[in-house]
């Protein structure tokens, strides 16, 4: 679910690139960068691979905890609730 936008948002201070979505963890806060406003590296929490510098990305957090705050590539936000849980298994470890 995606609140939306109106006029009045500029007004309010809320940027056009910033959205709200909201899932089973509460009411998220999504903002899309452009590459020219990405001025440094961050590694996405989706696939643990780096965001390059000058790369668009989106940055997203829990609207009450501003320390969730996470820059993730925008195809692993927009595919997060599809990702399995990694489970890390030792060598020996049976396969199924």
């Amino acid at each position: 679910n995606r609140r939306p936008k109106n006029n009045d948002d500029e007004i309010r201070g809320i940027p056009s690139n910033q959205s709200f979505e909201e899932d089973e963890n509460g009411l998220w806060i999504v903002r899309k960068l452009t590459g020219s406003a990405a001025n440094k590296p961050y590694r996405c929490p989706g696939c643990d691979q780096e965001i390059p510098t000058a790369t668009p990305h989106t940055v997203a957090w829990l609207e009450e905890d501003v320390e969730s705050r996470r820059h993730w590539h925008s195809v692993c936000w927009n595919k997060r609730k599809d990702r399995k849980p990694r489970i890390l298994k030792s060598k020996s470890a049976p396969r199924y």
